[in-house]
């Protein structure tokens, strides 16, 4: 999985919970991916932004996207 993919998936995961596809890649952002030599665990984060409630959903979403796939792909 890429940086990319990964993105592609958290929104389509927020859009089938609440819609509008196009505010959630905009709320999502991008995803920073990391080495291995210094993020051994998982090597991507993601820096949403948008209201409150919408940062809580996804950083719920992350806590169980992160547990499925803690690794992704560089490029």
């Amino acid at each position: 999985m890429t940086a990319s993919d990964l993105q592609d998936l958290l929104v389509t995961i927020l859009t089938r919970e609440a819609g509008n596809r196009r505010r959630w890649r905009i709320v999502v952002g991008g995803v920073k991916a990391y080495s291995l030599a210094t993020h051994p665990h998982c090597n991507w984060s993601v820096t949403p932004v948008g209201s409150a409630g919408e940062i809580a959903r996804v950083e719920h979403v992350l806590d169980s996207v992160r547990a499925r796939h803690p690794i992704i792909a560089a490029g």
